[in-house]
């Protein structure tokens, strides 16, 4: 199978080895001549705006994806014409506007934080007294891993955070007192089968992803299957899907979703025995998709900036370490790790290797907390 994916970074990367498992081929589209996916496939240097480079990609695959919303409503429309397109644009389109999302969570009955479209400063004055608590600004399109948002506490903060997410259409929303962030990734073939992975349970410090856990039996794990189902049949997606959550209390509420391979899945690539990538994959190519189960332990902690030497995590010898080639940082997701609890380790001694390793990469105040 020809796989032609719209980006050439980490995500596509997995997905390209987990392809080459069975003998797929893989075509990458991406402005970056360094991208850490080249050396799995062809690389087509361009921009995403580029339609000679569209038209070749589609006219090489058998079906396409991509590994980020950002890419260009246009330019998958073009590629969807000439090939099948996995999420589709539609989907696409609704993820890559929070407006169109929030709306469809609202309208399939999935609860969200209280927000309002606002369009000037003006606006955002008149909706944060409305909202009467604090609040987040974010912008309506491109915004991830804490970009293009900014926290108003009062009207003092109002100017300065209009300011700062550069003064274009957003939506202002209530700020959610959460118990805890959860995840929860499915698979949808175009039949319509459906693969459900256990909750994450996810840590996140300035708005990047720091920890996930995976859950089983966790009691939130039906509302949360109801819930992505339900925003996968109303766009008949297909592809792999990340939907994350704030959980208040016994309730769920819906942040954001993604159309495609997930940071918070990362785990399932040694803890279930179909990883998310795999099955991506197997749904895009309308095979028959792979067991999500997990028999134990598993947690994946992210490495930004920088990856720890060898020396150091020499010190957890269960580690399993993900380089993504690319050069250190800041900010930048450079790899993760993922930790599988082994049958001779006790639980206690399984979050031992997690909060080591949390420790070793800069969170401190996590790896105390995760041990309590």
């Amino acid at each position: 199978m020809k796989f032609g994916i719209l980006g050439a970074g980490q995500l596509a990367q997995m997905m390209a080895i987990a392809g080459r498992e069975i003998n797929d081929e893989f075509s990458f589209l991406s402005d970056d001549p360094n991208s850490c996916s080249a050396p799995y496939g062809d690389l087509i240097v361009a921009s995403y705006e580029d339609v000679n480079a569209q038209n070749k990609l589609a006219q090489w695959a058998d079906v396409v994806t991509y590994e980020f919303e950002n890419v260009s409503g246009e330019a998958v429309a073009n590629i969807e014409a000439q090939v099948p397109v996995h999420p589709s644009s539609s989907a696409l389109a609704v993820s890559s506007d929070r407006l169109l999302e929030k709306t469809l969570f609202n309208s399939q009955q999935v609860g969200t934080a209280d927000f309002c479209a606002v369009s000037s400063a003006e606006e955002v004055v008149n909706a944060f007294k409305e909202l009467a608590r604090p609040c987040i600004l974010k912008t309506r399109s491109e915004g991830y891993d804490g970009k293009g948002q900014a926290v108003i506490r009062s009207l003092d903060d109002i100017a300065a955070a209009w300011e700062s997410v550069g003064g274009v259409p957003c939506i202002l929303e209530a700020m959610v007192p959460f118990d805890r962030e959860i995840s929860v990734i499915a698979a949808r073939s175009p039949s319509g089968e459906i693969a459900y992975y256990p909750i994450s349970e996810n840590s996140h410090r300035e708005g990047i992803l720091r920890l996930s856990v995976a859950l089983q039996n966790d009691p939130m794990q039906a509302t949360a299957e109801s819930m992505v189902k339900r925003l996968m049949e109303e766009l008949n997606y297909v592809g792999v899907i990340a939907l994350e959550l704030f959980q208040v209390g016994n309730e769920l509420l819906a942040n954001e979703f993604a159309p495609r391979v997930h940071n918070t899945g990362h785990w399932t690539i040694e803890g279930a025995v179909t990883s998310q990538f795999k099955n991506h994959l197997l749904a895009i190519a309308d095979e028959r998709l792979g067991s999500t189960t997990v028999s134990t332990d598993v947690a994946m902690v992210n490495l930004i900036g920088s990856i720890p030497e060898q020396e150091r995590l020499a010190a957890v010898p269960a580690a399993n370490l993900h380089a993504y080639g690319k050069s250190d940082r800041a900010n930048r997701k450079v790899g993760h790790i993922t930790l599988v609890r082994n049958n001779e380790q006790s639980l206690y001694e399984f979050k031992q290797d997690v909060s080591t390793l949390l420790a070793m990469v800069g969170e401190a105040d996590l790896a105390a907390s995760f041990l309590k």
